[in-house]
């Protein structure tokens, strides 16, 4: 056999690949991943008034990792925060010191549900690891069909007259002070 040394394009396009690998399917990706999402996270803007839609329904079963279960409606007419994550989600865990940081000054403010796929066993862990002490769910039922989404992060802020007055899809930064300036005029409302 007569092996050729491999050519200069050859050796950039497996190290190009092998840096790919690393990116997409390592911790360190992950991390990478992580870092990027919160860099690219800006402050979320509420809905103009002309696209803010009222639930369709309140009717939405949640059970907490307590084994609890929860309807959405035990919460109407309160302010609630709907967050959607998973522990495996980049953008999710990007965004999870700003909303702990926003939950620890309003959970006695707002109703907060932290909705997840994964297992309880899963996401406490996950919460342990990161240091984050968050009310977290899993859904038993459908949710409102205005509060659908097949993407993670997502993230629904609901006011005292059931209008969905938020709606986010992707990483933001939910500890800024243009979000709190606005959820404290929700609530002088």
């Amino acid at each position: 056999m007569n092996w050729k040394t491999p050519k200069k394009a050859a050796i950039k396009n497996i190290a190009f690949i092998a840096f790919l690998a690393l990116l997409l399917f390592s911790p360190l990706g992950t991390f990478v991943k992580v870092q990027l999402s919160r860099l690219l996270a800006f402050s979320p803007t509420t809905l103009p008034a002309t696209e803010q839609k009222k639930l369709s329904t309140y009717q939405w079963q949640l059970i907490d990792n307590n084994g609890k279960t929860v309807s959405l409606e035990e919460f109407k007419g309160k302010i609630i925060f709907i967050n959607f994550w998973a522990t495996w989600c980049p953008p999710c865990i990007a965004e999870m010191p700003g909303l702990q940081k926003l939950y620890s000054d309003y959970q006695d403010k707002i109703v907060f549900l932290f909705v997840t796929t994964d297992s309880f066993e899963k996401a406490n862990a996950f919460l342990i690891r990161e240091n984050l002490i968050l009310p977290i769910f899993q859904s038993v039922s459908n949710p409102p069909l205005e509060m659908e989404s097949s993407t993670i992060p997502a993230t629904y802020l609901i006011d005292q007259q059931t209008n969905v007055v938020l709606e986010k899809v992707g990483a933001a930064d939910w500890n800024s002070d243009s979000f709190r300036k606005k959820l404290d005029d929700l609530l002088k409302k």
